[in-house]
């Protein structure tokens, strides 16, 4: 997996490899990026000493102790192949019992890395379609991008569905019958044309119009918030039904808490541990996403020249899920994203040395897959790591909506009606037509009837009186 970049200078990288190659192991160092110039994808610092080459006979190294389960069978009088032997996971995460239902026919996982090398016979019939988003590799991204870390994509893609070199013998993959998707990606200036952020989006997308079920990247960053093109990329992932996994980082790299793209919401970050199921010192680092744990030590990994090696860190732990994750879907074909990635972290095997779940080192506990295949789960309406699109919609807001600038425009307003012709001026001691009319004539209307009224009522009361008078004056 990509950590945190190496402090010292670049000019120094390569003769730092040179002199490990002298001494018989690889360091894999990475510098920063175009694309992030405070956050440079690095990859994991593997001990890449040669296990066994293709044209000798030596023996891997010992098997160490499954997390949660007993010590890795040795070589014995029985045809046990050793590389068999030495991959400790198969059964201390559950996958060779897993394998009784499914090895991940009909799932295809997208390794965004430095490419998948064509020429080990391991990936023969695995790859099955793949590009450069680097602007250095070849078009089908097969060809290993950079000169320390290209062989990080093979080794990635191998613990993930590696076919293995005969009938028993050689590396196995954890989804063997998984298809592969190659896309090369360069994590330095030096071995890329294009911004790190850019190939990472475009690689997205490609993945997902390709057929990609699940995507794994085994690269961090060092900050914990990302390029905006990548909000879009993501969720091209997500609503298409993809599940998504990337790895913690290492402490061995300088990475001691988790970056991009592990603190995306809707991913599923890998955390490391040992072969006895411990957090990884060196191998692993923390943060309040981590999802599931699994083994980052020890690991077995298929180089471009055919060659294995032994390596560490979380981009091996990575692709270990990435598989587990192939042989859910290919067991549960109806389950969407959200139920896959519900499937990992409720069937996972609580660690030892968690305080809470989930636990900043260890997350929801370490991978098992048979439980993850086998287990009966119920299913939930989101996913458990988070919605990308909540998260977007609450701290993009403010620049999503730009403010309206005034217009400068003129605008129009319709016409005022034609004035009246001046009229004659005339006496004002004269009524016009409007006194008349408002003034002068309703005052008569209302006047002449009062006068009426009154007149009336004084002759009737004369009239009354002087009957009075009258009646009076005859007796």
């Amino acid at each position: 997996m990509t950590e945190q970049p190496d402090r010292a200078p670049r000019r120094n990288i390569a003769s730092r490899a040179r002199r490990a190659f002298a001494a018989g192991a690889l360091v894999l160092v990475v510098g920063a990026s175009g694309a992030f110039t405070a956050a440079a994808p690095a990859l994991a610092v593997p001990t890449a000493a040669p296990v066994v080459a293709a044209t000798t006979s030596a023996g891997p190294p010992k098997p160490g102790v499954a997390p949660g389960g007993p010590a890795a069978p040795a070589a014995s009088a029985a045809p046990i192949d050793p590389i068999r032997a030495a991959e400790y996971w198969l059964d201390g995460n559950g996958i060779r019992e897993a394998w009784k239902t499914t090895r991940g026919k009909g799932v295809t996982i997208a390794v965004i890395d430095t490419g998948i090398a064509k020429g080990p016979v391991e990936f023969e019939d695995a790859v099955v379609g793949g590009i450069d988003v680097s602007g250095v590799g070849s078009p089908d991204g097969r060809t290993p991008v950079g000169a320390v870390d290209g062989a990080h994509g093979s080794w990635v893609a191998s613990l993930a569905a590696s076919r293995g070199t005969g009938d028993g013998t050689g590396m196995i993959g954890v989804a063997p019958q998984a298809k592969l998707l190659s896309i090369s990606v360069g994590f330095t200036a030096s071995t890329s044309k294009v911004p790190f952020s850019e190939q990472v989006a475009t690689g997205i997308r490609w993945a997902v119009d390709n057929g990609a079920d699940i995507i794994n990247m085994s690269f961090t960053t060092n900050t914990l918030d990302w390029d905006e093109s990548w909000d879009d990329a993501f969720m091209y992932a997500f609503e298409h039904d993809v599940v998504v996994i990337v790895a913690a980082g290492n402490r061995g790299s300088g990475t001691t808490r988790v970056g991009a793209p592990a603190t995306i919401p809707g991913v599923l970050t890998v955390a490391g541990v040992d072969p006895s199921g411990k957090a990884s010192v060196e191998a692993s680092t923390q943060g309040i996403v981590m999802g599931v744990s699994a083994p980052s030590e020890d690991l077995l990994g298929v180089s471009p020249d055919g060659r294995l090696v032994t390596w560490k860190g979380t981009s091996g732990a990575a692709p270990i899920v990435a598989g587990v994750a192939a042989l859910v879907r290919s067991a549960h074909p109806d389950l969407n994203a959200a139920n896959v990635i519900n499937r990992l972290i409720r069937t996972a095997t609580p660690a030892a040395g968690a305080t809470s779940v989930p636990d900043p080192l260890y997350g929801y506990g370490l991978v098992d897959a048979a439980a993850a295949v086998n287990a009966v789960v119920p299913v939930v309406d989101q996913n458990p790591m988070g919605s990308l699109g909540e998260w977007i919609t609450l701290y993009r807001r403010a620049s999503a909506d730009p403010i309206p600038e005034p217009s400068v425009a003129p605008i129009e307003l319709p016409p005022l009606p034609a004035a009246e012709p001046p009229r004659e001026a005339v006496s004002p001691l004269f009524p016009t037509w409007e006194t008349l009319r408002y003034g002068t004539l309703p005052l008569i209307a209302l006047t002449l009837p009062a006068i009426l009224i009154v007149l009336g009522v004084n002759a009737t009361v004369r009239r009354i009186r002087r009957e009075r008078t009258t009646r009076a004056s005859s007796h």
